[in-house]
């Protein structure tokens, strides 16, 4: 079982690709919405986290990310035709250079 998830809210054309990807049973309703809920590690969570600082986590240890995250995240969901994604999104989710000024080296 995962160690954390991600809540990835669907709009109605979300929900027609998904169903066009065999994911339709993957749908559940969180607060009140359509979502998929895509599987992390701590690992992965710990990524996250330095990557979006203001995430926030339930009781469900579940989170949402901002809107072009979340969107990425759902692409890469419907291309694999998968929820366990993880091990490939964290690559394109998590830029650990990011924030950080260039260093030069002089020789």
């Amino acid at each position: 079982m995962a160690d954390c998830l991600i809540n990835v809210f669907l709009t109605n054309d979300d929900m027609k690709k998904l169903d066009e990807a065999g994911l339709a049973d993957q749908l559940l309703e969180v607060e009140g919405k359509k979502a998929i809920q895509v599987p992390m590690s701590k690992k992965d969570q710990k990524k996250l986290l330095k990557g979006f600082p203001d995430l926030t986590f339930d009781e469900a240890n579940a989170c949402a990310l901002p809107d072009d995250a979340q969107k990425q995240l759902l692409d890469i969901v419907l291309d694999l035709k998968t929820l366990d994604v993880m091990k490939f999104a964290i690559t394109k989710l998590y830029n650990p250079l990011a924030g950080k000024s260039l260093r030069s080296k002089t020789f």
